[in-house]
């Protein structure tokens, strides 16, 4: 099985240890999801899949919309942008998503807007540069 295979199946059926997902591994699933359902279906679909992973390792309130949502959107726009066959490829030309402090959303959010608990339970659009302004 490959490494992609395993991550994926072990996130799925959630015995992935919680100390063994990190940012990174969030955006590797993240861009198997996408990858494999394609838009909008991977918002569906990872977001139940991360909610239930959250639940198993007893910690459901981590469970970001905006902050999924927005990931999930800018890597189907980057996969569309330049195509990458894989996960070695893709990880190479957006190392920029791979980053959580500072985070790519830094530049689409303030804080006080990603941080809220309204962004956490319904996504938001950006309030900050390009995505500003938005109704």
């Amino acid at each position: 099985m490959s490494s992609d295979a395993w991550l994926l199946a072990a996130f799925e059926d959630t015995s992935l240890p919680a100390d063994q997902f990190h940012h990174a591994q969030h955006v590797h699933v993240a861009w198997m999801f996408v990858q494999r359902h394609g838009m909008p279906d991977a918002l569906d679909k990872f977001s139940t899949a991360l909610k239930r992973f959250a639940i198993a390792k007893r910690v459901p309130n981590l469970y970001h919309a905006t902050i999924t949502w927005a990931y999930l959107l800018l890597i189907a726009e980057r996969m569309a942008r330049v195509p990458a066959r894989t996960w070695d490829e893709f990880r190479t030309q957006n190392a920029d998503l791979l980053t959580w402090k500072p985070s790519v959303l830094d530049r689409y959010y303030t804080a006080e807007t990603l941080w809220s608990d309204f962004a956490k339970h319904t996504f938001v659009m950006p309030d900050k540069g390009a995505g500003a302004g938005i109704v």
